[in-house]
């Protein structure tokens, strides 16, 4: 097929050169244009860029100038790595001018009409689109990834709740310091200690796995009945976010019958078409000491699930840890793969 224009909006940041990492080489999109700050505006990107991730900005794109992030740029879809308050005034902005927003901001991921994606769970979600367009008078859309710390506790809830149904969930997440950007946390704060504080987050992970989980009737979301408690925790990790997760089944099941549906599990068929789309997607460890994130946040080039130690909770039903990457999976990664969910379902081309 021939390769579809993009841009990367807030492409200087640590997520956005994420963005331009993944999208360098990819088989269906071409990067044509990168927007930064007014420090970068004018100027090359490779020269304007403080590169933060392992190697170099690639060559082609190193030589791209960077734009100011209006709509004018030569590229039908958008992957927005803006910061949060600037993502909430621009996307609108793009999406009505005609852009596909592909947004790993939090703006507006609990907007009614605004899908918030994973492949794997929940693909047929972008029915929300067709209302966004009519209700805002929109030719583009905007299309969000949920939380990266959401992302790590989601599949497996995803999966009991297909096969056991699901009635509620206590979380406590350890989230890596590469989840605060670059220059992240303090290293006086961080190091030799664990901040029971990350802001917003606890919401995130209260309110996001109730519209994934949720289903689109006539097209609009139906929240899942869910009750979710969570507590957020920084620590001493640089990538990779696991989270401990306790959860209460409509029908009851064994730990045995628990880890047997998260072996077996397949995602929907559409994720095979997906260039981006990992082999495994969900890992199942049966070490008593995994996952762990040195061992396991790179599993499927950062883009799987690594979930273990699924026992009997004494106060809900069962428990496990689960991780994710989380500037891959948990960001980047997951929205590149959302552009190629909608290429497939006809929703994006060039």
């Amino acid at each position: 097929m021939k390769k579809i224009p993009v841009a990367v909006l807030g492409a200087t940041g640590a997520v956005g050169q994420r963005f331009v990492q993944l999208l360098a080489d990819h088989p269906w999109f071409d990067v044509v244009a990168v927007t930064g700050s007014e420090r970068t505006v004018g100027r090359a990107y490779g020269e304007g860029v403080n590169w933060v991730i392992p190697g170099d900005p690639p060559p082609g794109i190193a030589e791209l100038t960077v734009q100011a992030t209006e709509p004018n740029l030569d590229a039908p879809v958008v992957f927005s790595a803006l910061p949060t308050q600037d993502a909430r005034e621009l996307e609108p902005v793009f999406a009505g001018a005609g852009y596909a927003v592909i947004t790993n901001a939090s703006a507006h991921r609990m907007v009614d009409d605004v899908p918030l994606l994973i492949p794997e769970i929940n693909p047929d979600h972008t029915a929300l689109i067709c209302r966004q367009q009519e209700a805002r008078g929109w030719s583009g859309f905007i299309v969000a990834s949920p939380n990266c710390s959401t992302t790590s506790i989601v599949l497996p809830m995803k999966v009991f709740q297909d096969t056991f149904g699901l009635h509620a969930a206590v979380i406590t997440t350890m989230q890596a310091i590469s989840g605060a950007g670059y220059p992240g946390v303090p290293s006086m704060a961080i190091l030799d200690n664990v901040i029971p504080h990350i802001g917003g987050e606890d919401e995130k992970l209260e309110n996001e796995p109730r519209k994934l989980l949720g289903r689109v009737v006539d097209h609009e979301i139906v929240l899942a009945d869910l009750q979710l408690s969570a507590q957020a925790n920084r620590v001493p990790v640089m990538d990779g976010h696991l989270a401990s997760v306790s959860v209460k089944l409509d029908d009851p099941a064994t730990p045995q019958q628990a880890v047997e549906v998260l072996e077996t599990w397949e995602p929907p068929a559409i994720c095979a078409e997906l260039p981006s789309s990992p082999q495994r997607p969900l890992i199942y460890r049966h070490e008593e000491d995994r996952p762990q994130p040195r061992l396991d946040r790179d599993s499927e080039a950062g883009l799987a699930w690594t979930v273990g130690k699924v026992r009997r909770c004494n106060v809900l039903d069962l428990r496990y840890l689960a991780i994710t990457h989380n500037t891959l999976r948990g960001a980047a990664s997951g929205s590149v793969l959302n552009a190629e969910l909608l290429v497939v379902q006809g929703l994006l081309k060039g």
